[in-house]
């Protein structure tokens, strides 16, 4: 009966997948899944979610982080990829390159690599001219003989 009720409350398909690996843990391996995923142990290898990944204050990640989202306000030492958005909150520190296309590092976190926004697709996609440029005079800043 008990079971029932609760089966009753929830709709199936209204409560996401949320997986947590506490303080205590220390996983060695790659982890993939959909949903939301809290790191607050160690973990060395790889992980990767199509959903959000937060990793905790105390957490420490040293391997291959592919996610949705990225928050973090612990370590993470390793390549970081987020489809959406990384966020450094503090105290986090982020040692590695990351790829995302938005990223916020809050005051009193670190980051210490490469940041990849996908620049180079805003470049390609700019309109080329086709037009020559043979003269520069409109261009050039005129001086005056006064100014000399």
């Amino acid at each position: 009966m008990w079971a029932m009720g609760e089966k009753g409350a929830h709709p199936e398909g209204d409560h996401e997948n949320v997986t947590f690996l506490g303080k205590s843990s220390d996983f060695k391996g790659t982890i993939r899944f959909n949903g939301t995923i809290r790191v607050d142990g160690r973990l060395e290898g790889e992980i990767h979610t199509s959903g959000v990944l937060i990793v905790g204050e105390h957490a420490v990640i040293k391997g291959i982080v592919s996610a949705g989202t990225v928050m973090t306000s612990g370590k993470i030492n390793g390549t970081v990829t987020a489809v959406e958005q990384i966020q450094i909150l503090k105290p986090g520190i982020v040692i590695g390159d990351i790829r995302t296309p938005s990223i916020s590092i809050e005051t009193g976190s670190h980051f210490h690599g490469m940041c990849d926004m996908g620049a180079h697709k805003w470049v390609d996609d700019q309109p080329t001219s086709n037009k020559p440029i043979d003269d520069l005079a409109p261009h050039r800043v005129k001086i005056r003989a006064a100014d000399l």
